[in-house]
């Protein structure tokens, strides 16, 4: 165990709003250690960002870790040579170009379908009734698992996410994930016949025709889905939410002042959907006077980097026009976030502006708790919009 200063923390506030108890990591020290999270954490932006390149030491390879043994080595639990052969495998499946020629049209087509049959019905839970549903459509066509529902496939990502999130050890969370991960399998299987026959540029497509082995095209495959179906619907409803809630901000964009990108990069950085990434020590190294081992655990707290005052001139405050280069809500070095692009343009290029558009009026009609640390999104959002108005702004 590391020598860092000691902080402790409510587990349960903390999942409710980690931001107050990171704020005072970042005062108390550069490098705390947490005994209710058994891990040291990195709370610093610069920090963060400097050390997570450095993979001899920061390693992604977690044999014991729960994603890898709940889910298998995939790409991100690997460091140097084999985590970059598996990348470029999976990069002409998310490639800006791939975005651009091949998803982009798919998701376009998708949500207005989606928006033109919710919008008669003049409310709905923004959460569950239209991000989550944006983001299953959008994991189907982009892993390839087109033959199972939306609902599925949050299903079987969440039930990993939890998993995967499970520090508590609780054994009950551990079967659903381990349900979830057999579900994805046999999906996997049901399709991989046809996309043998009729390649395409889907995430299993590309990755047999690269001839990865069985195993590692499963546990990316799994990847894509433990996160690529959450942090898109909580981007989605929580951008969504931020908006209502900050109407000036929303006035900016549609008056051509900011820009729907903006409000992406900026919603990212101040309520991070993607709040920490572990690491394991994996030789003897010193940072600030804190002596760290090897087989320490170490999260870099990318939720708690991105308030960091020294760096963002109003860290806690929802801008569009702040400056958000500095951020590292996608992370930094070679393991920064592949499906990145993907997001961006689901999310800023299509999913914000054909919601705000297609559903004229539209405004919040209750509370929008939010919950999480490790990922962090709103839980559920009541909305309601005339469903009679035209579409009178398009952005």
């Amino acid at each position: 165990m590391s020598d860092a200063p000691v902080f402790d923390i409510d587990p349960r506030a903390f999942w409710r709003d980690p931001y107050p108890a990171l704020k005072h990591m970042r005062h108390a020290a550069p490098l705390v250690y947490v005994p209710q999270l058994g891990a040291t954490l990195l709370t610093r932006r610069d920090d963060i960002f400097e050390n997570e390149k450095k993979i001899d030491i920061f390693s992604s390879d977690q044999p014991d870790g729960l994603m890898t043994r709940l889910m298998g080595q995939n790409m991100m639990r690997k460091d140097g040579d084999a985590h970059m052969a598996e990348r470029r495998a999976i990069f002409p499946a998310v490639s800006p170009r791939t975005v651009r020629d091949v998803w982009k049209a798919q998701f376009q087509r998708f949500t207005a379908d989606l928006l033109d049959e919710w919008r008669p019905r003049g409310q709905a839970n923004m959460v569950t009734d239209i991000a989550m549903r944006i983001s299953g459509e959008a994991l189907k066509c982009i892993t390839g698992l087109t033959q199972i529902t939306w609902q599925e496939m949050d299903r079987v990502s969440q039930g990993m996410m939890d998993g995967i999130a499970n520090y508590a050890g609780d054994p009950e969370v551990e079967a659903r994930c381990n349900a979830c991960t057999a579900a994805i399998d046999a999906y996997i299987t049901a399709r991989m016949a046809e996309l043998k026959a009729t390649p395409d540029t889907s995430l299993l497509s590309v990755q047999m025709q690269a001839g990865l082995p069985d195993a590692q095209i499963r546990a990316n495959v799994k990847l894509a889905i433990s996160g690529g179906q959450n942090e898109p619907r909580d981007v989605i409803g929580g951008a969504v939410w931020a908006l209502l809630t900050h109407p000036d901000q929303l006035a900016m964009i549609r008056d051509g002042r900011a820009t729907w990108m903006q409000a992406f990069e900026e919603y990212t950085r101040w309520m991070s959907p993607i709040g920490m990434s572990p690491r394991r020590i994996a030789q003897r190294h010193a940072l600030h006077g804190v002596t760290l081992e090897p087989g320490d655990k170490v999260f870099l707290m990318f939720g708690s980097g991105n308030r960091d005052e020294s760096v963002f001139a109003h860290p806690d405050t929802f801008d569009v026009t702040q400056d958000c280069g500095p951020a590292i809500a996608f992370g930094a070095g070679p393991h920064f976030c592949a499906g990145a692009w993907a997001s961006r343009c689901l999310i800023a290029e299509v999913a914000l502006p054909m919601i705000f558009a297609h559903l004229p009026g539209l405004r919040l009609t209750g509370d929008a708790p939010f919950g999480g640390w490790a990922f962090r999104g709103p839980l559920a959002m009541p909305v309601a919009w005339n469903p009679q108005g035209t579409h009178c702004w398009t952005a």
